[in-house]
């Protein structure tokens, strides 16, 4: 596997640190029709030239790098919205975290890298329990894991394991948390959802947002909302509806045009 890239001025001091490099500017976002053969719930994507699998969980894959993407887990959502008087059912971590170890074991990566807002706020690792931190122990065991702070988390402490950073490259791939619409890039942040109306009744699903030149993820956490990919922010990002979502469906992924989308 190839090594993250540097990039100065990019890494974080005390022992957490990672990097990103200059890109390229070539990205192709090419779906199957359908799903692939390893599971059922994939589909094969190429991006900066790269072949990558589309996960119906919400994850993409690498396999010449055995490098697997999570974006937005919002770990310890419950308990942040308990603290100012929301109850919510406190089993968002542990259902994120299984979801996410289902991933781990069906594709054994070498890297884990998780694309910021892993955490809903500043505190929410502090909050951890005992159980969850040795679940997340346990995940990244015999692996690297690079957590890119995010707009929630922005200053994560490096007792987590693995390492932290602002952006990474690999090859022509920047993953980042908030899009920046440069080609090569693989971000979170909007957690894009798609509405599809049919035979009078819609259904709206989280997806994968791209057009070719960049890649929005879906956000992974159990209790994420998303945000639908006709709202102005993915139009200013890709210049307009010319991009697809790759909506995960119940057994499956669908391509549909962002434009056939409500």
């Amino acid at each position: 596997m190839s090594s993250p890239s540097p990039l100065a001025g990019e890494g974080r001091g005390g022992g957490c640190h990672g990097h990103v490099n200059q890109l390229r500017t070539q990205t192709a976002w090419t779906p199957t029709p359908d799903p692939s053969p390893q599971g059922g719930g994939e589909q094969s994507v190429a991006i900066a030239g790269a072949a990558f699998v589309a996960d119906l969980s919400g994850a993409l894959y690498w396999e010449d790098e055995r490098l697997l993407v999570v974006s937005d887990l919002h770990l310890e959502k419950g308990s942040s919205f308990a603290l100012r008087g929301v109850l919510l059912p406190p089993y968002d971590t542990v259902a994120t975290l299984g979801r996410l170890g289902a991933v781990i074991a069906r594709f054994d990566p070498k890297l884990v890298i998780a694309l910021g807002d892993s955490f809903h706020d500043r505190d929410a690792h502090d909050r951890l329990s005992d159980g969850n931190r040795d679940i997340l122990s346990a995940l990244q065991a015999r692996r690297d894991w690079i957590w890119i702070a995010g707009n929630h988390d922005p200053e994560l402490p490096c007792n987590l394991g693995g390492s932290v950073a602002s952006e990474v490259a690999v090859g022509a791939v920047a993953f980042r948390h908030e899009p920046t619409g440069a080609h090569g890039e693989i971000a979170g942040h909007l957690h894009p959802k798609a509405r599809v109306s049919r035979r009078g009744r819609s259904i709206e699903r989280r997806c994968f947002a791209g057009d070719g030149m960049r890649v929005v993820m879906p956000a992974f956490g159990a209790y994420t909302g998303g945000l639908n990919i006709r709202d102005a922010a993915f139009a200013r990002l890709f210049g307009g509806a010319a991009f697809t979502a790759h909506v995960l469906g119940d057994n499956r992924l669908h391509a549909i045009a962002a434009a056939r989308c409500c």
